[in-house]
C-alpha cells in the first residue's frame, strides 16, 4: 500500500505541480526557443491533433473541459510505508546563448546550486554533476594510445575467432567519422559479409531515439516535460489512484513510474500485446509514487509513444522517421519486424548450438514496444546518430536540448556492480531522458546498452574528449561489450585492462525475463485500455 506523506513545511512538499518543477526566474528571462527545450519543468501550452495508430492502438487524450488558465491541483505525494523518502526529481538547466558550433562539454566544478542562465540547478536526490553546453571548457585531445586501426583489429579477431558471427563498430570524434564499418557474417547458415549498411536490432538503444522525439516537441511548444501521461492515454491507471494523475513524461523518459523493475517484461516474452499490458498496470503493486524511485521499465516506458503520437497529431514511428532518421541521413533506419525484413540487408540473430551458432528468425516480441526496443539500424546510420548526439547536427538536435537529454535525473548506484570493469571503472551512475550517465574513472561518459534474442549493442559519448562510440553484434554473447571499456581507456590514457575476457554483462531488456517475479492478471472485462481510444487532444 501507498500512502501520503505528512504534510510538511517545506516549500517543495507544499508546491503544485508548477511549483514543483519550476524554480524562479532571473529578472528578465526569456520566454524563447531555449528555455522550452532545455528545461523540463515548462508549462504545456499546445494542444495536439487527433491520433489513431491502429497497429498499436494507441489512445490520444480527451478533450479538456477545464480551462487552460486554470492551475491544476496540487500534485500530492505518496511514500510506502516502510520508506521516509524518496528520490526526487532536479531541475535541469537552461542553456541560453550557446554557440551552434560548440561541443557538449562536462563541468564538475559547478556545485549544487549554482545559477547558469536564467534556471537555478536543484537536485536533493541525483548527486551526480550535471551537464552544461558551452562554459568555456576545451575538449581535450585523445590520448596517443588511442589507434583506430588497433580498436578495428581487436573488432576483426572477435568475429575471426567466432565470438560472435558478425559484429559492426563506429567511432567519431569532433563530429568526423573514423571508422564504422562491418566484421563477419550476416548468417552463419548464408553467410554475406556485414558492411556498414548491415541493419541490427538496437534493442533498448531505441530510448534515446523515444526521448530525443520527445524533446523535439517540447522544443516546439507542443509539449513539456512535465505534461501528464494521464491527458494523453486517458485511461490508464495504477494500483495507487492518484499515481496516474501524476506521471509525467520526463519521470518515464527516466524510469522514474513507480512500478517494480523490468515490470511486463515476463509477459512482452510470453507474446502479450502492449495494450493488454498498460491495462494490467492497474492491478500491479507499486513501489513508490512517480518520481520517487528508479525502476528500468520497457512496457511502460513505451508509453512515451502514445504521448508523442498524440502531441505531434502522428503516429509515433513516422514522427521519429520524419525528425530524426531523414534529417540526418539515417537511410537504412526503421522500426518494428516488417522494418528489419524489408531492409536490403540485415543481420540475422544467433543463439548457442552446440561449440557454434545457429540463426534464427527475429522474435516479435520486444518490437510491440518500439518505443523502447523497436528501431533498426545499420552502423553507417549509428554514425550518423552519434554525429548529432555529440553536438554537431545542431539544426537537427540544438545543444541545449542534447544538455537536458544527456543530465542525470536520479541515482542509479546498481549499475556500478556486475561485470568487472563496470566494478573496476565505475564511480557513480545515473539516468537521464533516454540515456545513462556515467563516471568512469573520473570521466563522464553518456552511455546505454541493448539486448534481445540474438542481438546486443553498446553506445557511449565521452563529451570531454568529443568522442562516440556504437557496437553491435549479432549473437547472444557478452564477449564484445568488453571493447567499449578497451576503447575508453584507450581514449582516456587509461592503464589497459584485459576487459575483453570479462564475464558477462548484465541485459538491459531483461532478456527472457528470467527472475522477475509473475504479476497479477488483470480481470477479464470487456472496454478497458485494449478497447478505449480516444480522438481528441489535452488543453
Amino acid at each position: 500500500m501507498i500512502a501520503r506523506r505528512p504534510a510538511s513545511n517545506r516549500p517543495d512538499d507544499r508546491a503544485g505541480p508548477t511549483e514543483r518543477w519550476a524554480r524562479p526566474r532571473s529578472a528578465g528571462a526569456s520566454d524563447g526557443a531555449t528555455t522550452t527545450m532545455t528545461d523540463p519543468q515548462a508549462k504545456h501550452t499546445q494542444g495536439a491533433d487527433a491520433m489513431k495508430d491502429d497497429s498499436r492502438q494507441r489512445h490520444t487524450a480527451r478533450p479538456a473541459t477545464r480551462s487552460p488558465q486554470r492551475p491544476r491541483p496540487a500534485r500530492r505525494r505518496f511514500a510506502l510505508l516502510p520508506l521516509t523518502a524518496g528520490l526526487a526529481a532536479l531541475l535541469l538547466p537552461v542553456a541560453a546563448g550557446v554557440s551552434a558550433q560548440t561541443p557538449l562539454r562536462w563541468d564538475s566544478s559547478l556545485a549544487d546550486g549554482a545559477v547558469l542562465g536564467n534556471s537555478s540547478v536543484y537536485s536533493p536526490r541525483a548527486t551526480m554533476a550535471r551537464v552544461f553546453p558551452g562554459n568555456g571548457l576545451q575538449v581535450m585531445p585523445l590520448a596517443t594510445s588511442f589507434s583506430v586501426p588497433e580498436l578495428e583489429a581487436i573488432a576483426q579477431n572477435l568475429v575471426a575467432g567466432q565470438k560472435v558471427p558478425g559484429l559492426a563498430m563506429a567511432i567519431v570524434y569532433q563530429g568526423r567519422i573514423l571508422s564504422a564499418r562491418g566484421y563477419g557474417v550476416t548468417d552463419v547458415n548464408s553467410p554475406e559479409p556485414v558492411d556498414e549498411h548491415t541493419v541490427f536490432r538496437l534493442a533498448s538503444l531505441s530510448k534515446s531515439f523515444a526521448a530525443t522525439a520527445t524533446g523535439l516537441l517540447v522544443n516546439q511548444g507542443r509539449l513539456r516535460w512535465d505534461s501528464r501521461v494521464v491527458d494523453y492515454y486517458p485511461t490508464l491507471q495504477f494500483s495507487e489512484p492518484r499515481a496516474a494523475l501524476e506521471l509525467t513524461v520526463a519521470e518515464v523518459l527516466s524510469h522514474r513510474v513507480g512500478l517494480g523493475h523490468n515490470s511486463f517484461d515476463r509477459d512482452i516474452e510470453g507474446n502479450a500485446e502492449y495494450p493488454s499490458l498498460i491495462r494490467k498496470m492497474a492491478y500491479t503493486p507499486m513501489q513508490c509514487a512517480p518520481g520517487e524511485c528508479y525502476a528500468y521499465q520497457n512496457v511502460a516506458y513505451s508509453l512515451i509513444g502514445d504521448v508523442v503520437g498524440g502531441a505531434s497529431g502522428e503516429p509515433f514511428e513516422r514522427w521519429v522517421a520524419d525528425r530524426i532518421f531523414t534529417p540526418l541521413g539515417m537511410r537504412d533506419a526503421s522500426y518494428g519486424l516488417d522494418g528489419i525484413l524489408a531492409s536490403p540487408r540485415w543481420a540475422k540473430p544467433h543463439v548457442r548450438a552446440g561449440r557454434g551458432w545457429s540463426s534464427v528468425m527475429p522474435k516479435p516480441t520486444y518490437y510491440r514496444v518500439a518505443p523502447a526496443a523497436g528501431v533498426n539500424a545499420s552502423i553507417s546510420d549509428m554514425a550518423q546518430w552519434l554525429v548529432a548526439q555529440t553536438g554537431h547536427r545542431p539544426e537537427v538536435l540544438p545543444p541545449a536540448l542534447l544538455a537536458t537529454l544527456h543530465a542525470p535525473l536520479i541515482d542509479t548506484p546498481a549499475e556500478t556492480r556486475g561485470s568487472s570493469w563496470r566494478r573496476e571503472r565505475l564511480n557513480a551512475a545515473g539516468y537521464g531522458l533516454g540515456w545513462r550517465v556515467l563516471d568512469y574513472a573520473g570521466h563522464r561518459v553518456v552511455f546505454h546498452g541493448g539486448a534481445v534474442q540474438g542481438y546486443r549493442g553498446t553506445i557511449a559519448m565521452v563529451p570531454e574528449r568529443d568522442l562516440g562510440v556504437v557496437i553491435l553484434w549479432n549473437a547472444n554473447s557478452s564477449a564484445p561489450s568488453g571493447l567499449l571499456p578497451t576503447i575508453l581507456d584507450r581514449a582516456i590514457g587509461l592503464t589497459p585492462q584485459q576487459w575483453l575476457d570479462s564475464e558477462p554483462e548484465p541485459l538491459e531488456e531483461g532478456l527472457y525475463a528470467q527472475g522477475l517475479p509473475k504479476l497479477p492478471d488483470a480481470p477479464t472485462a470487456s472496454g478497458g485500455a485494449e478497447s478505449s481510444v480516444s480522438n481528441a487532444k489535452p488543453e
